[in-house]
């Protein structure tokens, strides 16, 4: 008896039930994912180019939150983070000089993808 078809609907079903365990899980810089633990110092974040807050900033009605993710300054000097499962090209003007309080970096953007504020970690710098 061939068992080779069933072998492969057992895999595949396997692999669907695992896309479908980690598509469930926040991950680092996926929106809201370490927001609580940060919070208060967040409020505290102004955008640097025009003082509005960091934290719940919005971009036609669409509201932003800020959370820890990786970043990296690639090999032209322009740094990019970890943003919803994707890297990203932080815009310069979003850049604060702050340090976050547990030395890491920092994003707040909204859901579309716009980032308000961007705070590298403490050895990027």
């Amino acid at each position: 008896m061939d068992h080779r078809p069933l072998l492969a609907t057992v895999t595949a079903v396997a692999a669907g039930l695992l896309l479908l365990a980690s598509a469930g899980r926040a991950g680092i810089g996926d929106h809201g994912e370490g927001h609580a633990e940060n919070h208060d110092w967040y409020l505290d974040l102004k955008q640097p180019e025009n003082g509005y807050p960091c934290c719940n900033g919005s971009a036609a009605g669409v509201f932003g939150d800020c959370r820890p993710t990786r970043a990296y300054v690639d090999d032209k000097g322009v740094w990019r983070a970890l943003m919803d499962g994707r890297w990203v090209i932080v815009p310069p003007r979003t850049i604060l000089q702050s340090l976050a309080p547990d030395g890491r970096s920092h994003i707040c953007a909204n859901t579309s993808g716009t980032i308000y504020c961007f705070i590298p970690n403490a050895a990027m710098r």
